[in-house]
């Protein structure tokens, strides 16, 4: 986590109004610190990896940072580790009629959809090598190509990735992209786990 001043981003009032509108009470001062670090650094485009175990709201934290952007589109999440591994490609960047069997219709994927916003690619660590070069090419050209188009499409997409795996170990072990973890990691959020802090997490809808 970079040294940051929230001071020197946004009023406080602005950030515990975001705060308050996405269900996220913080009071320990070592999550307050990962709080305030996200609001400094929402206005900038480029990536952020949240690390931390499950449970310890990342998804919030990415709703935050979101919220606190200046981008208009809309915030998407997309649980890496929930989707079919032949379906993977097809659920990030669409397909069309025809592609494969069963594409019936065209479909948009999740990098369409957050389009102009924010796309949170919950639990990276689980996505399939395969997909992940797709990916890395995409975060590079910000250019989607649906599965069985034959031409792409220029996307405005703000990537968050969150995992509660140690990415570090798994391109040691080969299951993990080296350049794209460096890629998604120029921003490094780190939760502390619950049982080091007495922060008060809670929301209406569940926490990755």
């Amino acid at each position: 986590i970079y040294p940051l001043s929230l001071h020197d981003a946004l009023p406080i009032s602005l950030l515990d109004s975001a705060l308050e509108s996405i269900g996220l009470v913080v009071e320990h001062p070592a999550m307050r610190k990962v709080v305030e670090s996200a609001a400094y650094v929402a206005p900038v485009a480029t990536t952020v990896l949240i690390l931390g175990e499950t449970g310890t709201g990342k998804e919030m934290l990415a709703q935050l940072i979101h919220a606190l952007s200046r981008r208009r589109g809309r915030f998407v999440a997309l649980n890496c580790g929930a989707i079919p591994g032949e379906l993977v490609e097809s659920t990030l960047f669409g397909h069309v009629k025809g592609a494969f069997t069963g594409a019936s219709t065209n479909h948009t994927g999740k990098f369409e959809e957050a389009d102009e916003g924010t796309l949170l690619l919950d639990e990276i660590g689980e996505l399939p090598l395969s997909a992940q070069v797709k990916l890395l090419r995409v975060l590079q050209d910000h250019l989607i190509e649906p599965v069985g188009s034959n031409g792409s499409r220029q996307v405005d997409v703000r990537v968050i990735a969150a995992t509660n795996r140690n990415l570090g170990e798994e391109v040691k072990a080969k299951r993990f992209r080296e350049d794209l973890f460096y890629r998604l990691s120029p921003i490094t959020l780190t939760i502390p786990p619950l049982r080091e802090r007495r922060s008060k997490i809670r929301s209406e809808e569940h926490t990755s």
